[in-house]
């Protein structure tokens, strides 16, 4: 009943958070990216507010931390106080604390790992299907047979192989993901490259080089961009995932995954605690996909339409 009535509280915040969030852009921002933001719908506007705060944190997490991050600074499981306001882990570390340093380490290496897959799989598919044949069909079977292994054990099993250091989870996670990446960049470059000023770029002799980066990608951008969003909450659920099974960032590095798993004994005697990391993954994952929604719509020009 507690959570529920936590749940309302926050909904009814949220509204006119974000209402004064939307109102001060359009104040303060230049005039034309103002018109957007004034067209901008209160979802959308609400999770550009919880991405800033995130990123926020991230960056300033050694200042707004009230405890470094691995430090032992009381006994185990401490209830909340005036010193440990979300009080200890299992190790007796600051529990607020490490949420705080989460943020860092969670988002920052799954935005890291979401910009490696997309860079090597928009590319890959954007060169397959403009030059096509032998080299299109080969890099396409290739994908093919790498996404019919499901995503989080195919991961599991190159991290079992490979380590769990964070250049290698980084690693692995964008290889897997630059998979889904290539198939819609492939298929959105396919419905650029039949165009006539491809063709006439061709004629006057443009490289590849010149076709991707003048004429395929800044009209393949739109989607790109939101499948970026989408693609980023997938990996940031993966992390969280292969964290949680213990496959993911390791400790003593704080990370939202790992803190459920490590606190989640908590729940059986009533204390919220291990929901709180839970609560910031599915928080930021809901506010990505809001801004992407709206990306969406924005780009499919039904606003022109009606």
């Amino acid at each position: 009943m507690g959570v529920l009535l936590f749940l309302v509280i926050v909904i009814a915040a949220s509204i006119p958070l974000a209402w004064l969030f939307r109102a001060t852009l359009v104040r303060t921002l230049p005039h034309d990216i103002a018109i957007v933001a004034r067209d901008m719908p209160l979802t959308a506007a609400f999770g550009l507010l919880v991405i800033g705060v995130y990123v926020f944190v991230a960056v300033l997490a050694p200042v707004l931390a009230p405890f470094p991050e691995r430090a032992v600074v009381g006994t185990q499981f401490q209830p909340w106080d005036s010193t440990h306001w979300l009080g200890t882990d299992r190790l007796g570390r600051d529990m607020l604390s490490r949420l705080i340093y989460g943020a860092r380490n969670t988002v920052g290496i799954a935005f890291a790992t979401t910009t490696l897959a997309f860079v090597v799989g928009s590319l890959l598919g954007i060169w397959a299907a403009l030059r096509g044949g032998w080299l299109d069909q080969g890099l396409s079977r290739f994908v093919d047979a790498l996404m019919a292994i499901p995503s989080l054990i195919f991961s599991l099993l190159l991290l079992t192989i490979f380590g769990t250091t964070v250049m290698t989870l980084i690693l692995v996670i964008a290889a897997v993901d630059a998979t889904r990446v290539y198939r819609i960049a492939r298929s959105v470059a396919q419905g650029v490259v039949v165009m006539d000023y491809i063709e006439a770029a061709r004629l006057r002799g443009e490289g590849n080089w010149y076709l991707i980066r003048r004429e395929i990608l800044p009209n393949a951008l739109a989607p790109l961009v939101a499948e970026f969003g989408l693609r980023f909450c997938f990996v940031f659920l993966t992390i969280s995932s292969l964290s949680f099974l213990g496959l993911g960032i390791q400790p003593p590095t704080a990370d939202w995954g790992s803190m459920v798993r490590d606190n989640a004994t908590l729940i059986t005697f009533g204390n919220v605690t291990p929901l709180l990391p839970a609560g910031a993954i599915a928080l930021l994952t809901v506010a990505v996909n809001f801004v992407v929604d709206w990306q969406l719509y924005r780009a499919s020009g039904l606003k022109e339409q009606g």
